[in-house]
């Protein structure tokens, strides 16, 4: 369920410190500690998945739950609301795709633009 080496997995795990946003008993979402936006934080699966390209169907309840959990930490964390205010939804997977960290997650991006990237 755990990657020792994952970075993820040490702050789901309080052994890297984070500024956490939301905790339920599967799913982790805390800020990115390079932000590309005014509201920057990544959701993650406290199970060790290493990325999109490792889902199967008995993912799909968590995925479906880390989806409609977004807008609400999004607006929870500053966004404005749809349609004038909005939020981006990114996952990177695999190299090609940009993937640092092989443990999946959803980066939530939002707030005033311009941003730095995206």
């Amino acid at each position: 369920m755990h990657d020792a080496n994952c970075i993820f997995c040490k702050i789901i795990e309080g052994k890297i410190p984070s500024r956490k946003v939301y905790e339920d008993e599967d799913i982790f979402a805390f800020h990115d500690i390079n932000p590309w936006a005014p509201v920057h934080f990544l959701l993650v699966p406290k199970q060790h998945i290493a990325s999109m390209a490792q889902l199967t169907p008995a993912h799909e309840r968590l995925m479906g739950r880390m989806m409609l959990l977004a807008p609400q930490l999004a607006l929870q964390e500053g966004c404005t609301p749809y349609p004038e205010g909005g939020f981006r939804i990114v996952s990177n997977t695999g190299a090609l795709g940009g993937q640092e960290v092989h443990h999946l997650h959803v980066h939530v991006m939002g707030g005033p633009r311009p941003w730095l990237r995206g």
